[in-house]
């Protein structure tokens, strides 16, 4: 049906937990699906051999020690048994909604992602319990927070989409942002299947510099940051899921929803995209600004002529 990768880190105290606990969710998906282990930081080895995992050790790593992304991706796209991979951060809890929700893509090519929701979860969730979905929903309904669509924590695409990829330090933003490019410039439809599909991201710490400002690079002390944004080739190759080109809702697949937003998105990409029509990208983004500014003006003179605003 379909292959799940991912590169955990190493397994020791919270962070095993909240792995142990991503990797059960997707052990119990039915159908069931294949899941590979790439990476050799501690304990990984000793986890795939208690679930019964496959395990591929050889990742070529950064100097920081961290999987390299081109790599990580030849492996996963050469090892998987399915035609389809999922790709998720080992602290990812997935839920019955998942399967399904894929298996209403029929586009010969895609990337499918969606927002995560974040919570806390410090202990080993039991899955032998028949109710442990309800009791998870529940949490999330009383303190899950859902995430800007700013990253991916979990990709989905065909086995053979992915080719010429740079080598990104996985862990260290602006790779999933720019697999999020990669797919829109190739033309693939990119789906944000947040409405239909409910991803549990267990909080954690992360690095001390894991925070950084975008606008900001001079203050990163990690070199692994500037280099995938240097990689990536800077901010505007940036992509999110606010530039899904399709939105999987519970009625199917649609187009995101036409808004003013949603509109200056369009134009502030188009020139990346397409350069040759970055002249008219141009004067869109200028119409669209002035148009703004008018509706302004007009909302601040109702103000003024109302008699609250005398008042």
């Amino acid at each position: 049906m379909l292959t799940i990768v991912t590169t955990p880190r190493p397994f020791h105290g919270h962070q095993a937990i909240i792995q142990r606990n991503a990797i059960q969710s997707w052990l119990a998906l039915r159908p069931a699906c294949e899941i590979i282990l790439i990476g050799n930081d501690k304990g990984t080895a000793t986890v795939a051999a208690e679930f019964g995992l496959q395990h591929r050790p050889d990742v070529d790593c950064s100097e920081s020690g961290l999987p390299l992304m081109d790599s990580f991706l030849r492996i996963a796209q050469s090892s998987a048994t399915f035609d389809i991979i999922a790709w998720l951060s080992a602290d990812i809890i997935l839920m019955a909604d998942f399967l399904p929700a894929i298996q209403r893509i029929t586009k010969p090519s895609f990337l499918i992602a969606g927002q995560r929701w974040d919570l806390d979860i410090q202990e080993e969730i039991n899955f032998t319990e028949a109710d442990w979905e309800t009791q998870l929903r529940a949490r999330l309904a009383d303190s899950g927070k859902l995430h800007p669509p700013t990253s991916g924590d979990l990709l989905v695409f065909p086995r053979r989409l992915w080719h010429d990829i740079p080598p990104f330090v996985i862990g260290r933003c602006s790779h999933d942002n720019w697999l999020f490019y990669r797919a829109r410039s190739l033309g693939v439809p990119v789906i944000d299947a947040t409405q239909v599909v409910t991803i549990v991201h267990q909080n954690h710490d992360y690095p001390e510099d894991r925070d950084w400002d975008w606008k900001k690079p001079e203050a990163v002390k990690n070199p692994d940051y500037l280099k995938n944004l240097e990689l990536a080739g800077g901010y505007s190759h940036m992509f999110t899921l606010q530039d899904a080109t399709h939105v999987l809702t519970p009625r199917g697949l649609v187009k995101p929803a036409l808004t003013m937003d949603c509109l200056r998105r369009y134009f502030d990409t188009l020139p990346v995209l397409s350069p040759r029509l970055a002249f008219w990208a141009t004067c869109a983004r200028r119409l669209l600004s002035f148009r703004s500014s008018v509706r302004a003006v007009m909302q601040r003179m109702r103000q003024f002529l109302s008699s609250d605003y005398r008042s």
